[in-house]
């Protein structure tokens, strides 16, 4: 295997405990690192001084391999404990990435995320977790239940678990991987408060909800990851369908806080066109803006995106009128 092709991707370790236990020893050593996009990681990673790590952040942040004394033995233990570690010839790789967010780590899958179930967290993590936060701190109403739909690593839910410390916060993914590591954040955080449910979608949850936060994947992706492919029209699929079922399920004063992206065609926002059709049938008070009118810009020299002139990032916050007796 030469440095051009990328490393196999692993699956997510199974043993919670063991990677939660790992996590907390990685935490105690001051460790932080914030993801960088896959393209800016790659970049970084292919400069020749980048072939080997040298830290314990080249390997936990960078995923780059590393030879077995690097690191303490305690925490190289823990790693082959939790099917963390893998060879590579003479040295080793790691299969999970711990990234920083509002004071917490959240471990996630390692670089390069190309397994169709990839747990991702990179800057639209944050985007989208700083567009929750910005919501949960201004509302006024109370937050008994929230839902963070298609969670992944699960920290946005987290962050609204820290900030709501009464409420039941579930996360809700179909894909084990993601529950996994959303139980081991969860954990993690001590966010006690947090349940990790599997369900397609909100099907295998019960009830209505004060505030529904989703990411859902919105490109359009032909290796079909979970965490990536949106479907439909340029990607936008499953984020309405996620609107459709979210706007269902609201209580009275619920509100629906949806970051994803926007395929704009010869100036208009077809996305746009459909959330407002729903919302303004549903009778919901809604808002929708460009939170980054162009992202992803390497994406329209591809054929799926020949007729797109540019992919915005957007929120969309949706709110039912009334109040929870």
């Amino acid at each position: 295997m030469t440095r051009s092709e990328p490393f196999p991707q692993h699956v997510f370790p199974a043993d919670e405990a063991a990677v939660l236990e790992l996590a907390r020893a990685v935490r105690d050593t001051g460790y932080s690192f914030t993801t960088v996009t896959p393209a800016s990681h790659a970049h970084v990673n292919m400069r020749p001084r980048n072939a080997e790590a040298q830290a314990l952040r080249d390997v936990f942040g960078w995923s780059r391999p590393f030879r077995a004394g690097l690191l303490p033995e305690p925490i190289l233990r823990l790693m082959r404990e939790a099917g963390a570690v893998v060879e590579d010839g003479p040295l080793l790789r790691p299969t999970l990435r711990f990234s920083s967010l509002d004071d917490e780590l959240f471990v996630h899958s390692a670089y390069p995320p190309s397994a169709a179930d990839a747990v991702f967290f990179g800057p639209d993590t944050m985007r989208f977790v700083g567009a929750v936060i910005a919501y949960v701190e201004g509302r006024t109403a109370p937050v008994r239940r929230a839902a963070d739909l298609g969670c992944g690593s699960g920290a946005a839910g987290i962050c609204i678990a820290k900030r709501k410390p009464g409420a039941e916060i579930v996360l809700v993914d179909i894909n084990p991987a993601a529950m996994r590591a959303a139980q081991v954040n969860a954990r993690l955080a001590g966010t006690e408060s947090v349940v990790v449910r599997r369900s397609d979608m909100l099907r295998d949850v019960e009830g209505s909800f004060d505030l529904i936060v989703s990411n859902p994947p919105f490109m359009i992706d032909p290796a079909a990851r979970a965490y990536r492919d949106g479907g439909g029209p340029f990607g936008a699929g499953l984020s309405l369908a996620v609107a459709e079922q979210a706007v269902e399920r609201l209580a009275p004063g619920g509100t629906l806080v949806l970051f994803t992206g926007a395929a704009i065609v010869e100036g208009k926002d077809p996305f746009r066109d459909a959330v407002a059709e729903l919302c303004t049938g549903a009778g919901l008070d809604w808002a929708y803006r460009e939170f980054d009118p162009d992202a992803y810009g390497e994406e329209l020299a591809t054929e799926a995106y020949d007729a797109v002139e540019r992919l915005a990032l957007v929120v969309l916050t949706a709110t039912r009128p009334g109040s929870r007796p």
